[in-house]
């Protein structure tokens, strides 16, 4: 069974759901199209969080709501308080979410690192596209082993590993700059 956190839908982000997540991501997404607009003294910020949490606690009805359609409907809600200009600046930001390696490990096929790589590179940039910064990674260890058809850990798996923290440092620091 899944628990929803306040009532609150899961959020839709591309094939990913996420389920437990807070609002602040909510808040950078409100200030970062506030100066867009030139608007750096946007002061109702946490007021119009709150509403927009009030929405997904009580009001909506799906138990599943895609991200751009949450934003659709802040942008709409900006425009009837009066902020069109900041609701044109609004893009969509994702919560925070986490991937498991495993999934693209299985998809690729034990021994074809190269093809994890690619799926993994497509998974990402998709999920960026989607408004996706903040991604966190499970499963390291266990797609290594999927990987290197490995039942025990060795030498190679260490190796591949090494390869895959490296590939994951370089796509955060892409996403970073």
């Amino acid at each position: 069974m899944i628990s929803f956190i306040g009532n609150r839908p899961a959020i839709q982000i591309g094939r990913h759901q996420v389920f437990d997540y807070d609002t602040a991501w909510l808040d950078d997404a409100l200030l970062r199209a506030a100066r867009a607009a030139d608007q750096n003294d946007f002061p109702f910020v946490p007021e119009i969080r709150s509403g927009i949490v009030q929405y997904l606690e009580q009001a909506c009805q799906l138990r599943l709501l895609h991200l751009h359609e949450l934003f659709e409907k802040v942008r709409k809600m900006l425009v009837k308080i009066g902020c069109q200009h900041i609701a044109e600046h609004l893009q969509p930001l994702a919560p925070p979410l986490t991937i498991s390696l495993v999934h693209a490990a299985m998809e690729a096929g034990t021994g074809y690192e190269l093809a994890f790589f690619e799926k993994l590179r497509g998974e990402l940039e998709e999920l960026r596209r989607h408004g996706a910064e903040e991604i966190r990674f499970t499963g390291l260890r266990e797609s290594v082993l999927i990987l290197r058809r490995a039942k025990k850990w060795d030498k190679r798996c260490e190796a591949v590993l090494l390869e895959v923290e490296a590939f994951l440092r370089s796509w955060e620091n892409v996403a970073a700059a």
